[in-house]
This record gives structure tokens, sequence and C-alpha cells, in this order.
């Protein structure tokens, strides 16, 4: 079993930087993929991101891709997601997930999910 723990939320203005964080418990960590998600008011919970156990493959939506970076720290059982040139449509609340045998977009896939940290984009 995993726990998730997102951080790094807030609220910024448009073009600005976030940086968030999800720290994972337990002593398996470097054997999941781990996965952003975001979910904004009144919409489906969509993908953003998502990285292999080794760090070695990373994924992206269309709507980050260049703006957005994740990596992760196995030695400290982290997974972050530097956000940059955020734009208003970013405003959301992000989820971490872990997959034990699949990285990528599908979200069904994903077992472990963090409970969320908002992030709000002022224009």
């Amino acid at each position: 079993h995993v726990q998730l723990v997102e951080s790094g939320g807030g609220l910024v203005q448009a073009g600005a930087s976030l940086s968030l964080s999800c720290a994972a418990s337990g002593r398996t960590f470097s054997r999941y993929s781990m996965g952003w998600f975001r979910q904004a008011p009144g919409k489906e919970r969509d993908f953003v991101s998502a990285i292999s156990w080794s760090g070695g493959r990373t994924y992206y939506a269309d709507s980050v891709k260049g703006r957005f970076t994740i990596s992760r720290d196995n030695a400290k059982n982290t997974v972050y997601l530097q956000m940059n040139s955020l734009k208003p449509e970013d405003t959301a609340v992000y989820y971490c997930a872990a997959s034990r045998g699949y990285s990528g977009s599908y979200r069904e896939a994903y077992d472990y999910w963090g409970q969320g940290t908002q992030v709000t984009v002022s224009s």
C-alpha cells in the first residue's frame, strides 16, 4: 500500500512558476510509476504527466509539453512537477498517482491517489 501527499500548490499570476511535490510512504516507491493528473471544476480528471519507475521515461499532455517537467527522487520517495509559464487554464486540483505496472496517461491504470493540491492561476 502507498500513501501519497501532495504539496506546493497555491495562487499565482499568469506566467509564474510553481513546483509541486508528492511524498510517498512505504519502502517500494521505486517500483511504482508515478503520474500527475488535474481536475478543474465540472471537468474530468485529466492526465498531465507521468514518469517511469526509474525516471528514464517521461510523458506529457500536449497542453503542458515544454512548460512542465516531471522528475523523481527515489531516495526521497518523492515525485515533482515543475510548472513554468503558468496559464489560467492550468487552474485545477492537481493529484499525484502511483501505478505498479503502467506509466502513461491512462487514469484507470493508477492504483493509488493523493488528496490533491489546488493550483490557481490568475490572469
